[in-house]
């Protein structure tokens, strides 16, 4: 056989060998109907909710009358509310105090159900389990009994042990309507929290804790040098998610406000999203705010993205 044979030999390969274009592509193929999908269901209403934000769209418009574009209009008088960066403020206040709170009273719990033995540990899944499974409006009904100025349990129980709180009504002030709002927030979502963490705890090695619990690490030091570096990319996650959702946090907020507490003290963007849009017909200015939050929420969760993405890297 000559040389060239054996460089033609070489330089093509059998068949059998080469790689299939097919097989490349079939991964693509089998996503493009979701991608397609998430495109439809979140695209549209993005493009929609950008387009009204630059139109002047009231009641109307419902009614058939033509939109009027006033492009950075809305935005302009958005920006120069004293009122809407009182609003945001507000909202950040609450959804960093809320996260973290939750993140806390979550891990204790998980690390309570990973050291108890199994009845123990199976009651405090089944209360986590009835707390997260329970709707909001029913939880919220209940909530509302408990704290009703008038025959609340709350104030009857402190007014039995002596203390003057006959008809007193937590969702007046704006400070015990936001720490009446935080914990149901928090009791909402703790079993989230407590769960996923509790799961990262299941994959801890527990011949690595044993090894530096017989070297003399106390429990304090085998949880800040040891598990919380492994279950860190848990904790990151978890963290930006509750940091989404408490930032858009709408339900709990509007029915406490109808229990009894003034709206305009006690807004946050969802709330006012709700009341720019239903209440006063102004669709075009609760679509800037829409916008305006789906940007801050990118903002506030990019320091959290951009770790996990260098955690991956390394």
């Amino acid at each position: 056989m000559t040389t060239q044979n054996l460089v033609l030999d070489r330089a093509d390969p059998p068949r059998a060998n080469r790689p299939r274009k097919r097989g490349k592509l079939a991964p693509y193929l089998l996503i493009v109907p979701s991608i397609a999908i998430l495109v439809i269901a979140l695209g549209y209403p993005l493009i929609w909710q950008l387009v009204t934000s630059m139109q002047k769209f009231g009641l109307a418009q419902q009614f058939g009358q033509p939109a009027e574009f006033v492009w950075f209009e809305n935005y302009i008088t958005l920006f120069t509310d004293p009122y809407m960066w009182t609003v945001v403020a507000r909202s950040i206040a609450f959804c960093l105090v809320t996260a973290g709170v939750t993140m806390v009273v979550g891990t204790l719990l998980a690390l309570l159900m990973n050291v108890v033995n199994k009845p123990v540990q199976i009651m405090v899944q089944i209360s986590l389990l009835l707390a997260w499974a329970m709707p909001v409006v029913a939880a919220m009904t209940v909530w509302n009994w408990l704290i009703d100025w008038r025959r609340g349990v709350l104030n009857n129980v402190l007014v039995s042990m002596g203390l003057d709180f006959q008809n007193h009504n937590w969702l007046a002030n704006p400070l015990s309507f936001f720490f009446i709002a935080m914990i149901i927030v928090v009791w909402m979502s703790v079993p989230f929290v407590a769960f996923s963490i509790y799961a990262g705890l299941t994959q801890v090695s527990t011949e690595v804790l044993e090894a530096a619990q017989m070297d003399g690490a106390t429990p304090t030091q085998r949880l800040r040098f040891i598990i919380v570096p492994i279950i860190r990319p848990v904790l990151a996650i978890i963290m930006l998610l509750q940091v989404i959702w408490d930032l858009r946090v709408f339900t709990q907020i509007r029915l406490l406000q109808d229990a009894g507490s003034i709206a305009s003290e006690t807004n946050l963007l969802g709330t006012y999203i709700y009341q720019l849009g239903v209440g006063s017909s102004d669709f075009a200015m609760a679509s800037a705010v829409s916008i305006f939050v789906l940007i801050l929420t990118v903002a506030l969760s990019w320091f959290y993205v951009r770790s996990m993405l260098k955690e991956d890297e390394s």
